[in-house]
């Protein structure tokens, strides 16, 4: 689809979303709104209502694909979306309830957040995400706000993920690299990656909205080489934890 077509498609699937009952907003979000999207690449839409939003007006408009409940992602601030083929075209819909996003945009103001488990996400997500989308995002109906990285946030947030770092690679030297855990350190180490390339994120004052290139955008994409050496050895396991340890401390005092 050239560029004019996308135009058409864009504001064709936001005039209809942006029709639904309890609709304030609709925004593009993901690499198309970011311009760095691929021919390929899919269209990343949210819906931002007020009230009571039933996901069957979104069914009902006819669009082919699976549209879940409201709290069918696990709850938490992702709460439900739909992933749909519009006229050959892959689209994601996501929930967003604008009184929600609204406290987390005022706790991320005064440095509050709590970090929610979702699937995909390897360091889990800060619920300042739906902030971070507002940040971003592109908004085609509706108003929105378009906030700037709180400093509180800036303060407080590296700690926070910093610390869980620190901890993930702890209890992993302690509890599996000792015992030639591979698998176990393996999975350690990426988390502890993530959580430190949000610290670093978070130091810079820099929005994140998912991992897909979370280790390039913080520099740690050196982990690789790292995890690429491991053996089922203690004493090598022990020495990639204690590696991957100085790897991210180096990166969160360069940021």
């Amino acid at each position: 689809m050239h560029a004019q077509g996308d135009e058409v498609f864009l504001a064709h699937v936001a005039e209809r979303l942006a029709t639904l009952p309890c609709v304030h907003a609709v925004a593009l979000g993901g690499s198309r709104a970011t311009g760095t999207h691929g021919p390929d690449s899919d269209w990343d839409f949210a819906v931002y209502y007020r009230g009571t939003f039933s996901p069957d007006s979104l069914r009902a408009i006819g669009w082919s694909g699976e549209v879940s409940e409201i709290g069918g992602w696990g709850g938490g601030v992702f709460n439900g979306g739909a992933w749909l083929h519009v006229d050959g075209q892959r689209v994601d819909v996501h929930y967003r309830d604008l009184d929600d996003v609204e406290y987390r945009l005022a706790e991320a103001r005064e440095g509050r957040f709590r970090v929610e488990k979702l699937l995909f996400h390897l360091a889990g997500i800060p619920t300042y995400i739906v902030v971070a989308e507002l940040a971003v995002n592109r908004v085609l109906h509706g108003e929105l706000p378009r906030p700037e990285y709180p400093e509180a946030l800036r303060r407080g947030a590296p700690q926070r993920w910093w610390g869980d770092a620190r901890g993930t690679l702890g209890y992993a030297r302690t509890a599996h690299a000792e015992r030639g855990h591979l698998t176990d350190c393996s999975g350690a180490i990426a988390t502890a990656a993530c959580q430190a390339a949000h610290a670093v994120m978070a130091t810079r004052g820099q929005w994140v909205t998912n991992e897909k290139t979370l280790l390039e955008r913080a520099g740690l994409r050196d982990i690789d080489r790292v995890l690429s050496n491991l053996t089922p050895d203690a004493k090598a396991l022990t020495g990639a934890i204690d590696e991957t340890a100085t790897l991210l401390e180096r990166a969160i005092e360069r940021a």
